[in-house]
């Protein structure tokens, strides 16, 4: 029985109640008069429901096609809008003890480079990062409780947060590991966490235990009911993800937005992000032998589709997708990318050999930051450093009260111009500077208070004097 209260898994991800609504979908798929309906829903910017949202993917008319792609850029504009937030993964270790088929840190795998960085190598990698001018990370690691314990996670997390180079500072740190109980949620809590994420992989029960034959992974509930451990434990941000190309992508759909709307319905908070990872290659994974890859087009509109379904949401791509594709999907609702990112353990301050790669996946946008930095502000976004609302208190529920409310711009306008300024005179190279400056004035005259917009000037002068991290 479907119960979206329910702390039980497969009874707020029901496959019975995604498969009816797979078919509700298929069945109305050309039916215009609901399409509009839902539509017209949409354009009060207060989401939809899976069912709801299950319909605009699965039209085929192109006219409301085009319609579903416009709506959703201008929700990505009215809650966010032309900021993009920038990021960059750590992997601490890939020494994992699960078996994941399509994973190259599964247990099988004996030629890749098992890797597990010290502290020493901790502080060399994120003072590589500060100095290309990364503030925020992610840190990602591999499941297994003797080589990567809570203990070494928090540990590096002190370390991480430690580390002062030159102007440089890492203001928050995401987490990406295994899910783990109530307990150890509460110490990722209190070494001051940004967002908890973990992607389900895929949410079709059957297929997520013949994907995870082996290892604790293999656990289809508990890993389901992961986030809910995690708000029990304290974390206010979590953020969701599918891998998609393992399953059918519309039964990941609805599922995904069915996990949302669980944790909307129990915790009173959705998930601070949702990410949009495809599989790609990566050492012995070819991602040809999953037969439910999808394509540019299709992977568009999933975006675009949940950008209305849940518009509060941070949405976020990665550099398993290239430079083209990125440019593309960004008008389709995405709110966070990384940036001169690296898939090894320990990539950041010397390149691997190529006969000893500890890559998760291959990189397709192999960018530097300040190339990607450049990039986004030609196609006019406002490339932002900013991690002002964890710093702030602005997290959880009281983030989601500003945002639904389309409020939060007036914080985070005037913090991305701070911290893009932070990036220009510190790291930027000659051109993006100019490009920087340019836009950082023109952007100015669209903080509609006034007051905001003094403060945020005089901020940017003392920026150029010398002085950092001021924030709203």
């Amino acid at each position: 029985m479907y119960n979206p209260k329910s702390l039980k898994a497969e009874e707020f991800i029901s496959d019975e109640e995604i498969l009816d609504t797979l078919d509700y979908a298929q069945k109305n798929s050309d039916n215009i008069v609901l399409i509009d309906s839902i539509l017209e829903k949409a354009r009060k910017r207060k989401g939809l429901d899976h069912r709801e949202a299950s319909v605009l993917l699965a039209c085929q008319d192109r006219e409301k096609n085009e319609e579903i792609l416009q709506l959703a850029q201008q929700i990505k504009k009215d809650f966010y809008g032309n900021r993009i937030v920038m990021f960059a993964p750590l992997y601490l270790s890939n020494y994992c003890v699960n078996g994941c088929v399509y994973c190259p840190y599964h247990l099988k795998n004996k030629h890749i480079a098992r890797k597990k960085l010290t502290q020493d190598e901790i502080i060399r990698e994120v003072t590589a990062l500060q100095d290309m001018g990364h503030k925020r990370l992610a840190i990602e690691s591999g499941e297994d409780p003797v080589m990567n314990p809570i203990e070494y996670i928090l540990e590096s997390i002190k370390t991480i947060y430690s580390i002062k180079h030159k102007n440089g500072a890492i203001r928050r740190v995401n987490v990406n590991i295994a899910a783990t109980t109530v307990e150890n949620y509460r110490k990722l809590r209190d070494a001051g966490i940004g967002t908890y994420i973990l992607f389900q992989e895929t949410y079709h029960k059957k297929s997520y235990e013949i994907l995870h034959p082996t290892g604790p992974k293999h656990d289809y509930a508990y890993h389901t009911e992961a986030m809910d451990r995690a708000m029990q434990g304290g974390i206010d941000d979590v953020g969701l993800g599918v891998l998609f190309g393992l399953e059918m992508y519309r039964y990941e759909f609805a599922a995904l937005l069915m996990h949302a709307e669980h944790l909307e319905a129990v915790h009173g908070v959705g998930p601070h992000t949702i990410s949009v990872p495809r599989i790609k290659k990566a050492d012995d994974i070819d991602p040809s032998v999953f037969d439910n890859g999808i394509d540019d087009d299709i992977f568009e509109k999933i975006v675009a589709c949940i950008r209305i379904a849940v518009p509060y949401t941070g949405m976020i791509i990665s550099t398993r997708e290239n430079a083209g594709c990125r440019e593309r999907i960004l008008k389709a609702g995405i709110s966070q990318i990384s940036g001169g990112s690296k898939t090894s353990v320990g990539g950041y301050c010397e390149p691997e050999p190529e006969d000893r790669s500890s890559e998760q996946f291959d990189v397709s946008d192999r960018r530097t930051l300040d190339e990607v930095v450049n990039w986004l502000m030609k196609l006019g976004y406002i490339p932002s450093f900013c991690t002002a609302c964890y710093r702030e208190g602005r997290t959880g529920d009281r983030f989601m009260k500003l945002c639904k409310k389309q409020q939060i711009q007036n914080c985070c306008h005037p913090n991305a111009l701070m911290t893009l300024k932070e990036y220009l005179e510190d790291y930027a190279g000659e051109e993006t500077k100019l490009i920087g400056e340019r836009l950082i004035q023109s952007e100015l005259l669209n903080i509609p208070n006034e007051k905001s917009r003094k403060i945020t000037s005089e901020n940017l002068c003392k920026i150029s004097e010398g002085m950092r991290d001021f924030r709203f």
